[in-house]
């Protein structure tokens, strides 16, 4: 019985006998497995020697390339061959070229997801049909193609067809699902999914959507903050508008309607355990904000809205990790610093909103520098930039020129 051979392309690059991983490929010959990696992915087609070389010696200068590319197709050969009799014939020669051959019962991944692709892309499939062969390429695209290797910039755009193919897939699947109500098996594929691109806003936003169709609220309030951390802290960018609009949608899920006055109070009251500012996400600040003017047009009166920034000295970037701690650590202080009434949110990777009821210009300026204060005495040698910004919101203009007025007054 011939020897099983697979070959894994996705994600990093292994080869498989009868399920065993052979490792000795890559730890002897790095050269001599791109060199394979080439051929295998022009699936047949002749590779012209000009080309090998020039993807393996790009940075290398060979008196005699031709000789070269000789030397190291002999060699992977006879590797090939140590590993299984006659896998070096794989590697054919032909005239000022080479390719790749399969033998039989040899596999590769990248081949069939491209035949999947090729079916999913055609409109004669069942709904059934297209279940299976989306369940296939899950479990076979394990990562975008040769992810983990050295030398793979020639792979590149091959890379980014297959991951673009991919994700078409996978929304298609996902709408599929949508359709037949599936909520189980749109958090299994968006799960599934997100571990090639984690970074993908529909992704999260479907899986989300799936847990709150399934009553898991708790695990959507995990993602929504596990997606704001990602954002945050690895991309430095505030997160979508659509993707911060899903805070509402968790926090509104699966409340029932309970028309007793006592119960609805209960529910209402805030601990009185909790201290300090009101620290929420930035789309429940929104909502609070709104409100706020609201009751600044009906009552005639004015609050206050204050923005700190945080940033290295030198204006250069600070450090996702390093950005991050200061930022949780800022906010803490604004927690523990400010009253109960006051509102807190990140704005955006480095500046974080205040609003401030009941201060005037003075009390406003007195509130952020003692918060200056209070950063500088927990970062005292963090050469970090701490600046901020206070003005009024008030539904009349006229109360708000008197008020900047005023403060010029009082600063001279």
């Amino acid at each position: 019985m011939a020897d099983k051979i697979r070959i894994q392309m996705m994600g990093s690059f292994a080869l498989y006998i009868n399920e065993i991983k052979v490792d000795q490929l890559v730890d002897k010959s790095r050269k001599g497995v791109s060199l394979m990696q080439i051929l295998i992915l022009s699936r047949g087609e002749s590779v012209p020697n000009h080309r090998l070389m020039s993807a393996l010696w790009s940075e290398e200068k060979s008196s005699n390339p031709e000789n070269a590319l000789k030397t190291l197709v002999s060699r992977m050969r006879a590797l090939l061959n140590h590993v299984v009799p006659d896998l070096g014939r794989c590697i054919v020669a032909e005239r000022g070229a080479y390719s790749w051959q399969c033998m039989p019962e040899m596999t590769v991944d990248v081949y069939e997801i491209e035949d999947i692709f090729a079916r999913l892309e055609g409109k004669e499939e069942s709904d059934l049909v297209r279940r299976d062969l989306c369940d296939r390429l899950l479990r076979l695209y394990g990562g975008d193609l040769l992810l983990s290797s050295e030398q793979n910039e020639w792979a590149l755009s091959r890379a980014t067809s297959l991951h673009n193919r991919y994700m078409a897939a996978v929304y298609s699947y996902l709408e599929l699902l949508k359709q037949k109500e599936d909520y189980d098996s749109i958090i299994s594929v968006c799960r599934k999914a997100l571990e090639v691109d984690n970074l993908d806003d529909r992704l999260h936003m479907d899986l989300m959507s799936a847990l709150i169709r399934t009553e898991r609220n708790n695990e959507a309030m995990l993602q929504y903050k596990y997606v704001m951390h990602l954002y945050y802290h690895y991309l430095g960018v505030r997160p979508s508008d659509n993707m911060q609009e899903f805070y509402k949608q968790i926090v509104n899920s699966g409340k029932t309607l309970d028309l007793n006055l006592e119960s609805i109070r209960n529910e209402l009251r805030e601990s009185n355990e909790q201290r300090g500012a009101f620290i929420c996400e930035y789309m429940v600040f929104k909502e609070i904000f709104n409100l706020q003017m609201r009751n600044l047009e009906r009552l005639g009166s004015t609050m206050f809205l204050g923005v700190i920034m945080v940033g290295n000295m030198d204006g250069s970037v600070m450090d996702s990790m390093r950005q991050d701690n200061i930022m949780q650590g800022l906010i803490e202080i604004l927690r523990v610093n400010l009253r109960k009434g006051d509102t807190v949110a990140r704005f955006s990777p480095t500046i974080v909103a205040l609003l401030l009821p009941m201060v005037n210009y003075n009390t406003g300026h007195m509130v952020m520098e003692r918060v200056k204060a209070r950063f500088y005495q927990k970062y005292p040698n963090c050469s970090v930039a701490f600046n901020y910004r206070i003005g009024p919101l008030s539904s009349d203009t006229k109360a708000e020129i008197q008020g900047k007025n005023a403060a010029l007054l009082n600063k001279d």
